[in-house]
């Protein structure tokens, strides 16, 4: 094999490796799985992208973002590398031809979300597939003890199983000690296949400034006065990036607001005028910034307490990618704190919700199969859909509950072509089967829908009725939809017991209190009378770090005191509103149900399932206490 400096220069036109960047290439060439932890923007993407090209087969890569998925996307496309993605974006059409494009064997690297998985017809398709090599990119999503748990990531090791995938890529920019042995644990790799460069930016001036009792657009507007060049100024909430992106546009800033709740094309405009330099500001929840690719960004500044150490750095990050000196500025106080602290407490189920979710797998079992849909389950046990997520995996790792199938409940089709012209583009082994499905589809209209009952009675199977629809519809034979995703579990009923709902209800707690204390080590870390930029190295295993960088606050004689302003004359007005609130909430639902904890939530403005429902916002005392510490309001709560 040519040498890979030689390599690198022919598909890349880069000179030479980055830190860590050959070490993992050679592990992975050499057929070892591997983690890489290197810092936001040191070229993790590199690893995959140089050892795909080396590769016999495809290399699936798991996404958390489609900006990010593009991104890479135009990269390896204006390298000639073939690459595409699946994703929500893309019309039907698109992704059909991508998937022929696969199953040709024309495409070396695939990009999906892991929610894919979910697709009955992806799965169809891809264990068609052979694979050299999965990657997982922002891989501490698969650690419970990582900082941004995604449960649907803990089922890629057994997907890696199931699809015979020899070679595993875990990439992260943010990863602890604990976090990376949980992740090397789940995927079998071996210690000494865990590649970590160093953290420490000595470009980076870390600078905490205290808006204690300050105005912080003052602030804010002082440093944007001081500093040069693009930046992202980082808030909690949607609300709060759209009020103070417009502020900042009414005192003359070039400044644009960016986050969730903006459609795809939206969202995706912003990013490019930022990438184009057009615009100067963005205001930005943490949906903004994984995956740009903007070396000249010379600012950030969180205008907001980050979610915790791991954002902060993966944010903070962002800036001086080119080296160049760039302004890292956090203006400090404990005013959002308790916003942090309820997103926490929100995704906490109580002990009753969870004894109704195993109530109802068991009651809805029927010949050892239980059918659930996602939006359904969490309205009837009052659990959030992440944390529903995660008891439902951590009920199929006890054994309880074991995924066999999913499906669209509701499926309708109509004809593109006469059933004379269908049937005689079929094989002779198919247009049995499609005479059967054509007799046995109803239709109003235009539109039918197949009986897969009838169909299921006659010997044919949902999965081959849908697999002979699907190719018709990829010849435009037919049109297909599809929606209401069906889960299907197998059930052991006589695990679902008491002791296995204490067990869960340890585990949810567990996690409370760890992402509680997540929350309280940051705000500690942002006290601390040494050096910032050698402590967040050493909170992830750095030691090389200088013991004085000399250009952060504290190294600058700075050190920043966080003190809570206590309302006193709050707890009054507290009482009053928690006993009308409480009053609403007896009239809409069983006395068993309106617990301390579903009223100091009321009050907090935590978004529940039940007060959806009840459309609970438009009660005055709804969130009214959000900036309130939410145990003190359950203190109350509890003698009510």
């Amino acid at each position: 094999m040519q040498p890979l400096a030689g390599l690198l220069t022919q598909y890349f036109g880069f000179d030479q490796f980055r830190e860590g960047q050959q070490q993992t290439i050679e592990q992975l060439l050499a057929g070892q799985s591997s983690l890489s932890v290197f810092p936001t923007g040191s070229g993790k993407s590199l690893c995959y992208q140089f050892t795909a090209t080396q590769l016999p087969h495809l290399t699936l890569v798991i996404s958390p973002l489609i900006a990010l998925m593009h991104d890479q996307l135009a990269f390896l496309q204006s390298k000639g590398i073939p690459s595409a993605s699946l994703d929500s974006t893309q019309s039907k059409e698109d992704s059909q031809a991508v998937m022929q494009q696969v199953r040709n064997g024309q495409i070396k690297i695939l990009m999906i979300s892991v929610e894919r998985f979910k697709n009955e017809r992806f799965r169809r398709f891809i264990q068609g597939v052979p694979i050299s090599m999965l990657v997982v990119d922002e891989a501490h999503c698969i650690s419970e003890w990582g900082h941004n748990f995604r449960p649907d990531y803990l089922k890629l090791p057994q997907y890696q199983q199931e699809l015979n995938i020899p070679l595993v890529l875990l990439l992260t920019a943010t990863a602890t000690r604990r976090v990376q042995k949980d992740m090397a644990l789940k995927f079998h790799i071996a210690p000494e296949h865990i590649v970590q460069t160093g953290f420490y930016r000595q470009n980076l001036d870390i600078d905490l400034i205290s808006a204690q009792g300050q105005d912080k657009q003052v602030l804010l507007h002082q440093v944007l006065n001081d500093t040069q060049g693009a930046g992202i100024v980082y808030v909690t909430q949607q609300k709060t990036a759209d009020d103070l992106a417009a502020s900042l546009q009414q005192s003359g800033y070039s400044a644009v607001s960016y986050h969730a709740g903006l459609g795809n094309e939206v969202r995706a405009a912003i990013q490019n005028d930022f990438m184009a330099s057009k615009t100067r500001i963005i205001v930005a929840t943490i949906a903004f910034g994984m995956g740009i690719d903007k070396s000249d960004i010379r600012f950030v500044v969180h205008y907001d307490l980050p979610k915790s150490i791991e954002n902060y750095s993966q944010e903070i990050g962002r800036a001086g990618r080119d080296g160049q000196p760039s302004r890292c500025v956090m203006l400090a106080s404990l005013d959002g704190l308790h916003v942090l602290e309820n997103f926490v407490y929100g995704d906490t189920p109580e002990p009753h919700a969870i004894q109704a979710l195993l109530q109802e797998i068991f009651n809805n079992t029927i010949n050892g199969e239980w059918e659930t849909q996602a939006y359904g389950l969490s309205m009837a046990t009052n659990i959030r859909a992440l944390p529903l997520k995660t008891l439902l995996v951590q009920l199929e790792l006890a054994g309880a509950i074991v995924p066999r199938y999913s499906y669209y409940s509701d499926v309708k089709l109509k004809w593109n072509q006469s059933l004379d012209q269908i049937g005689q583009a079929l094989k002779p082994e198919q247009q049995a089967i499609f005479s059967h499905i054509a007799q046995r589809t109803a239709f109003k209209k235009i539109w039918g829908v197949p009986d897969f009952e009838r169909l299921h009675q006659q010997g044919l199977e949902r999965g081959a009725v849908l697999s002979l629809l699907e190719q018709l519809a990829d010849r435009d034979l037919l049109t297909l939809e599809t929606k209401g995703l069906t889960d299907v579990y197998g059930v052991r009923s006589e695990l679902l017991t008491p002791a296995l709902a204490e067990e869960l209800q340890r585990y949810v707690e567990q996690k409370q209190t760890s992402e509680i204390e997540r929350i309280a080590t940051m705000i500690r870390f942002f006290e601390l009378d040494r050096c910032l930029n050698h402590n967040l190295a050493r909170y992830f295993g750095d030691q090389q770090a200088p013991e004085r960088c000399g250009h952060c606050s504290v190294c600058r004689g700075k050190v920043l005191s966080l003190k809570e302003n206590k309302d006193y004359q709050m707890v009054d007005s507290l009482a009053n509103d928690m006993q009308a609130a409480k009053l609403w909430l007896l009239q809409k639902l069983p006395q068993n149900q309106v617990t301390p904890v579903l009223l100091a939530r009321f009050m907090a403005g935590l978004t529940q399932p039940v007060f959806t429902k009840l459309k609970a916002r438009q009660r005055p005392e709804f969130g009214k206490y959000e900036n309130t510490s939410y145990e003190e309001i359950l203190e109350m709560a509890q003698v009510h």
